[in-house]
């Protein structure tokens, strides 16, 4: 990787707005497959996006500076492409849900539910508990609805609908049913929070895993830098993967769609351990956090120092336009708007759109992965060897 000042902007034949997993491994790719130089363009002073990492100066503790951020994936092409750059450790992720102080295990599984309400249920009995359920004869799929139908009225209030309306900043009612989709629920004890085949971390932290994939002498990157500040001086003939705010963009033209944006609260604590494990959910309403972060559960392979841990407080709120935006809430109203703009993104020639904040979709990192080498594999090795790159 170069990091470089005082650029030529106007000599690449393709540019990557943005540093995140999606844009890097479009880059990645490129530069391997075409042997020349690519140009990535990031307005932060570090790539990699929301998943970057970094160590705290006094406990030495690696956190990740946008939240805890956990690789997982049953894509085997996915899984071989990150091992390129990093080893995995074996970490697999457990989380905790604070409600009315009680400690439950979530994603909801048979503990879950048995303590909750105070029974044995076995399996059998679980199953048949959520089957008489009532459904309701609407044609509707939000959140709200699909949640009471799926766990019942009891467990959605009080494990999803504070939680949810505090972490979107939106009425669970408006939200789309995708959202809980990517909830399971468990007829067992299996207390992992994800299913997929592959899970760790990368073994010297998720900025060494970044660093690895950008080491190569083709890749440039220019930090600190707003692409619509530097926009005109690209080449006309510059290949562009843009991975921001498909509304900005535009300049929203087609209007403001609706972003979840975050704040974090470090702290340093005197103790050993602060909370037993990596995430505890904060579900009850009258937190105004979403959770805490405790980083050294992370990486339990490691000798930190004792006597101090590093926990962060994380908010959620609705980004204003000022704002970094991070996740699409994607409401009705949302879902109209990206109609639109989809409309404009088919019309920009020599532009990709991609990444969670390009395409406005919620895409865990090997989504983020898999959706750029789909991209590569199959729209930008044929458009770049049919258009009239490279620039000269």
């Amino acid at each position: 990787m170069s990091v470089l000042t005082n650029i030529d902007f106007s000599k690449y034949s393709i540019v990557i707005v943005g540093s995140g997993l999606f844009g890097l491994t479009v880059a990645r790719l490129f530069v391997e497959e075409f042997r020349i130089p690519a140009l990535i363009i990031e307005k932060r002073n570090h790539p990699g996006g929301n998943s970057w990492s970094e160590i705290d100066s006094e406990t030495g503790i690696e956190f990740h500076a946008y939240g805890s951020h956990l690789f997982h994936t049953s894509n085997q092409r996915v899984w071989d492409f990150v091992r390129r750059f990093t080893e995995f450790t074996n970490y697999r992720h457990k989380v905790i849900a604070k409600h009315n102080n009680k400690f439950f295990n979530v994603p909801i599984n048979l503990q879950t539910i048995s303590q909750f309400f105070d029974y044995p249920f076995s399996p059998m009995e679980a199953k048949a508990f959520f089957s008489k359920l009532p459904r309701s004869n609407e044609s509707g799929t939000s959140f709200d609805q699909l949640a009471r139908e799926n766990i019942g009225d009891e467990l959605y209030q009080a494990f999803f609908l504070n939680y949810t309306a505090k972490q979107w900043q939106t009425d669970p009612k408006l939200l789309s049913g995708e959202i809980f989709r990517r909830i399971p629920i468990r007829l067992d004890f299996n207390n992992d929070y994800f299913d997929d085949k592959f899970q760790g971390l990368p073994k010297l932290g998720y900025s060494e895993f970044i660093k690895s994939l950008l080491n190569h002498p083709l890749l440039h990157v220019s930090l600190n830098t707003d692409f619509f500040d530097v926009r005109k001086s690209l080449h006309s003939r510059s290949l562009i993967v843009y991975t921001g705010p498909v509304d900005k963009y535009f300049n929203y033209s087609r209007g403001v769609l609706g972003w979840r944006t975050l704040d974090f609260e470090k702290e340093i604590v005197g103790v050993d351990d602060f909370q037993g494990t990596a995430v505890v959910n904060y579900v009850d309403s009258d937190v105004n956090f979403t959770r805490i972060h405790e980083f050294k559960h992370l990486h339990p392979e490691r000798n930190y120092p004792k006597g101090k841990t590093l926990i962060m407080r994380e908010f959620s709120r609705f980004a204003r336009i000022e704002d970094e935006p991070y996740y699409p809430i994607n409401t009705t109203e949302d879902r109209m708007k990206l109609s639109n703009y989809r409309e404009l993104m088919r019309r920009e020639k020599g532009v990709f759109f991609g990444g969670r904040l390009g395409t406005y979709q919620y895409l865990d990192m090997h989504m983020a992965i898999a959706s750029a080498m789909n991209l590569f594999y199959n729209t930008l090795i044929d458009y770049f060897h049919g258009s009239q790159n490279p620039v000269t």
